[in-house]
């Protein structure tokens, strides 16, 4: 699998949720709804501050 997960904190609430670097979908805020991922075609352009790789591959 090439690609690697991100702890993404969102905007509005500050919630760190894991996320897929080339995730193909857009990818919510489980607490407020708010968009943390966007799809581009290759790596997903995130809304929110990236904390730190989780897993890197």
């Amino acid at each position: 699998m090439a690609g690697s997960f991100f702890r993404v904190r969102c905007p509005d609430c500050e919630n760190e949720q894991v996320v897929f670097g080339r995730a193909s979908t857009e990818v919510n805020c489980a607490v407020c709804g708010t968009t943390l991922s966007r799809p581009t075609g290759g790596d997903a352009a995130f809304a929110g501050d990236v904390v730190e790789t989780v897993e890197a591959r």
